[in-house]
């Protein structure tokens, strides 16, 4: 569920054009949403595989790839304009 999530906003978000700090601060083009979701949707199938195959080692260090993973992306594109002289 949480891969999915992740992989639906980074979809929408790819489909939309992105403000001046989105794009031309942070680089966050529609490809790199594209990569984002993409990847959500990697996790969301491994947890799924890891969740059938009962592998809890296995999705617990899924779990902290993906934390990771989703705090870049929000961190990203969300923290917003910062001052440059500074």
């Amino acid at each position: 569920m949480l891969g999915v999530a992740l992989a639906a906003i980074a979809w929408r978000r790819s489909r939309v054009s992105g403000g001046f700090y989105d794009a031309g601060v942070y680089a966050m083009t529609p490809r790199t949403h594209r990569a984002y979701a993409l990847a959500g949707l990697a996790f969301a199938l491994f947890f799924a595989v890891t969740l059938a195959l009962r592998r809890d080692g296995a999705g617990i260090a899924g779990l902290a790839a993906y934390a990771v993973l989703a705090i870049f992306y929000a961190t990203s594109f969300l923290r917003g304009a910062s001052d440059d002289d500074q």
